[in-house]
């Protein structure tokens, strides 16, 4: 008789652990769940989502097509202000600024553009001297050209019968006539342009035109980010102070360093501001400086009478 008790409570132990080991399963398998939703939800949540934007109708400023085959368009005549209070010691005063009608390249000149221009000129293809990836990574038609000197952008420029901006009609062209930081507003947003990282979609060069919703008032493209833009003017970091109110064309001394705008691919969204100025030696050349032409507007031929 006390063999069969103590069969029985070894039998009501061995069941009841299985059945408490059953419900601990479930339990576990309940919990598991429940956090791997949580953690799915909060990845999702941390995803940024991409979302169509309106984009403005620019139909109302004339355009051209330049002698290299590229669009270009009108910046009406007319006053902006140029540079910013709050920036670097450079990029101040803001003060207005009055500018002729001039035409700018809707985007940056591009490896396909470029490609052109030395095979009709014999001079060398440009070649980006350091590089931390493979240089294969910035090659492509569609990409802005890179590892230019400012002599190779004044060169095509010329060839093109074109020329570069000077610091003044790039700023005006970039921000309109407002006070905006960015070509589009106040506000920095990924989606806009390209610059360091990859939250914008590129590492590093991205197609010229990519960012639709990023372009300035008369609609050029990528004039934050992507790259790096040469202009006419030699650089002082006190130019603002005494430069003339109509036309500005940079200071007199000839100085081997001459202005870039705009950022690049590897520039912080503060340093793409529009305003934001930089020195470069005129022989720069790396993997984040391009360029855009401009030139003054068709001279009318009189009617005879």
């Amino acid at each position: 008789m006390e063999n069969q008790r103590v069969l029985m409570g070894a039998i009501l132990f061995v069941f009841g652990s299985f059945i408490m080991m059953i419900v601990m399963l479930i339990v576990m398998t309940y919990k598991g769940k429940k956090d791997l939703d949580e953690l799915s939800a909060g990845q999702t949540a941390n995803v940024r989502v991409l979302q169509p934007m309106p984009t403005q109708d620019f139909s109302m400023y004339k355009t051209l097509v330049g002698d290299d085959n590229r669009e270009m368009v009108e910046i009406p005549e007319g006053p902006f202000t140029m540079g910013i209070g709050d920036g670097d010691p450079d990029e101040g005063p803001p003060h207005p600024v009055y500018l002729q009608t001039f035409y700018i390249d809707l985007k940056e000149v591009t490896q396909a553009d470029y490609e052109r221009y030395i095979k009709m000129t014999k001079r060398d293809k440009p070649k980006v001297p350091v590089f931390e990836d493979d240089v294969a990574k910035l090659i492509g038609p569609d990409y802005p050209v890179v590892a230019v000197s400012w002599n190779d952008a004044f060169g095509y420029c010329r060839w093109a019968g074109k020329r570069l901006p000077t610091e003044a009609e790039w700023e005006k062209a970039a921000r309109g006539e407002g006070k905006r930081r960015y070509p589009w507003g106040d506000k920095f947003d990924y989606q806009f342009a390209n610059v360091d990282g990859e939250e914008d979609g590129f590492q590093f060069l991205a197609p010229v035109g990519s960012y639709e919703v990023g372009r300035s008032p008369f609609g050029l493209y990528d004039v934050t980010g992507n790259v790096a833009e040469w202009v006419m003017d030699s650089y002082a970091p006190d130019y603002y102070q005494q430069a003339p109110y109509r036309d500005p064309p940079g200071p007199k001394d000839e100085d081997e360093n001459k202005v870039i705008r705009g950022g690049s691919w590897r520039e912080s969204r503060i340093g793409a501001r529009v305003t934001k100025r930089f020195a470069a030696k005129m022989w720069r050349n790396d993997a984040s400086v391009g360029f855009r032409c401009a030139k003054d507007p068709p001279t009318e031929t009189p009617q005879a009478s």
